[in-house]
């Protein structure tokens, strides 16, 4: 599998500090509403994949998923994961530390 993620180096340094500690993380973009086209950064315990769920990559070792009919409907595009200040409305791990992950889609050279 080729990774379809870039990760930031400081979403890296935010996920080493939560599985450290919290122990082992998941992420996963279910792009829905509110907050849901945002990653959300769980327990791995608590949000094993799913059939539906396509693994894109890692976030320091933290498996990143993604709905797969989501991932369809968006072309399956390659995204970059950041890190931004300021809690995110969802149950996201980092929000408890005034942060929230991102997807956007990396820019390229034309």
């Amino acid at each position: 599998m080729t990774a379809r993620i870039t990760v930031t180096p400081r979403a890296a340094e935010a996920a080493r500090g939560l599985a450290a500690a919290h122990g082992p993380l998941v992420f996963h973009l279910s792009g829905g509403c509110c907050d849901g086209s945002s990653p959300m950064c769980l327990l791995a315990s608590e949000l094993p994949p799913g059939p539906d769920d396509t693994l894109l990559g890692e976030v320091a070792g933290a498996p990143f998923y993604v709905d797969a009919e989501q991932d369809r409907r968006w072309g399956r595009p390659q995204l970059l994961v950041d890190v931004l200040p300021g809690a995110a409305t969802s149950l996201s791990l980092e929000g408890a530390q005034d942060l929230h992950f991102v997807t956007s889609t990396p820019a390229t050279d034309a």
